[in-house]
């Protein structure tokens, strides 16, 4: 949006300076369902800088990485209430932090480093990048945008705007990207999202580590020429930290005065799961190469112990290219199912048969959701993106009818 600063953006990138800011903001209502309804509005502001020291100094030292995020506005997930935020970029404290700080080495075509304070998201169960935008942020829900969400909720992975101690290695056996395998290990730190915690770059509140592992296989061509493009990743985690049992996570399904009984809580040490996610690029006009569909779908699993939601899929198809004179537009329809934990729905029926049906307790089950949007991008620089979200049994039970959500996304690059 600011150009070229009179050709000071253009020197600094010939240096090795790339400079970056961005804002993004996420309105929803729901007119209709829920418990009560609202309209909110929350957004985020960034800036940043990467640094390449080859081209800066002449010598490979690597790349310096440093990225900046202030959040505010209030969820409309906490008014409906919702399992997953419907705006993907309200959480994780409404305050400034740092969301990148780090250091990054290719050692060569082969292998890559990074450590520092960086965000699993990054890196691990993340989004696939089609026509130089993340495909799964097509979507205004954090259910979906940027990686499956269960995997934020099942354990000490660090979502973005958070960042953790953690470094990683990459290796391409192949020597370009048609095969990729990673490791990394990461911090636990379950306050670090807290506002207090925005500057927090230690170890304290450290409740273990995050051990994350990756395989992924890119078939075809690129989203322009070749065969069109399939990409494939399954991935699984260990996070050592020591947590309460699913049941402890029960109270916040029931009403405050819900006579619950005596929950059988236990400490677990030692969470795990995996995930799948691929897509497949499904049609590319022969008129206009850069206009293509492309389809995807993940699922995750999450240790049944301890896991709110052991099972989590999304889906989804993209289309660019929406109207002849609309090449860089897109339209989107995807979706979630969150599957609750069937340990506490089994624990409130048995519950409800000893003290009875009318006791008042609900049976968790699951939450789904749909979106639709359509989005305009009218500039590089600016996407507009209004949509409509359904979300079926809002809060995981019956206690309130199926919502709809209207959304207004806006994106703006610096």
């Amino acid at each position: 949006m600011t150009g070229d600063w009179g050709g000071l953006r253009t020197r600094l990138q010939n240096m090795g300076i790339t400079p970056q800011g961005h804002y993004l903001q996420d309105s929803a209502g729901n007119p209709v369902g829920g418990k009560t309804q609202a309209v909110r509005y929350a957004h985020e502001v960034g800036i940043g800088a990467d640094v390449n020291f080859a081209q800066l100094t002449g010598h490979n030292y690597g790349m310096f990485h440093v990225l900046l995020t202030e959040r505010a506005g209030l969820g409309i997930g906490q008014k409906i209430p919702t399992l997953n935020s419907p705006q993907q970029i309200f959480g994780s404290g409404e305050t400034i932090r740092f969301t990148r700080l780090s250091w990054e080495m290719q050692w060569s075509r082969y292998a890559d480093t990074e450590i520092g304070w960086i965000n699993t998201e990054n890196d691990f169960g993340q989004s696939t990048m089609h026509w130089g935008m993340s495909l799964y942020c097509q979507f205004e829900s954090n259910a979906i945008c940027g990686m499956p969400q269960a995997l934020a909720s099942n354990s000490g992975y660090g979502y973005y705007p958070t960042a953790h101690p953690g470094a990683f290695l990459k290796l391409y056996p192949f020597g370009d990207e048609r095969m990729l395998v990673s490791a990394g290990i990461y911090n636990v730190d379950p306050t670090i999202s807290n506002t207090g915690y925005a500057w927090k770059l230690g170890l304290h509140n450290s409740t273990g580590a995050y051990l994350p592992f990756q395989v992924g296989y890119h078939f075809g061509g690129t989203d322009s020429k070749g065969r069109l493009p399939t990409n494939v990743k399954f991935g699984g985690y260990w996070d050592t930290s020591e947590v309460n049992n699913v049941y402890a996570q029960l109270a916040g399904f029931e009403l405050s005065n819900a006579a619950l009984g005596n929950l059988p809580i236990e400490k677990v040490r030692g969470r795990y799961g995996g995930w799948f996610m691929a897509d497949q690029m499904l049609q590319r006009d022969k008129s206009d190469s850069s206009r293509s569909t492309v389809a995807f779908l993940s699922f995750t699993w999450g240790d049944p112990r301890t896991a709110i939601a052991p099972y989590f899929i999304t889906w989804g198809v993209v289309r660019k290219g929406t109207f002849w004179n609309r090449p860089n537009d897109t339209i989107s329809l995807g979706g979630k199912f969150n599957f609750v934990n069937p340990k506490l729905g089994a624990y409130v029926g048995a519950l409800q048969v000893q003290q009875g049906a009318d006791n008042g307790l609900l049976k968790p089950s699951g939450e789904h959701a749909g979106e639709l949007n359509y989005g305009w991008r009218p500039t590089q620089w600016l996407t507009v993106r209004p949509g409509l979200q359904y979300i079926w049994h809002p809060g995981g039970t019956n206690r309130y009818k199926n919502a709809l959500l209207l959304d207004f996304e806006t994106g703006v690059t610096f």
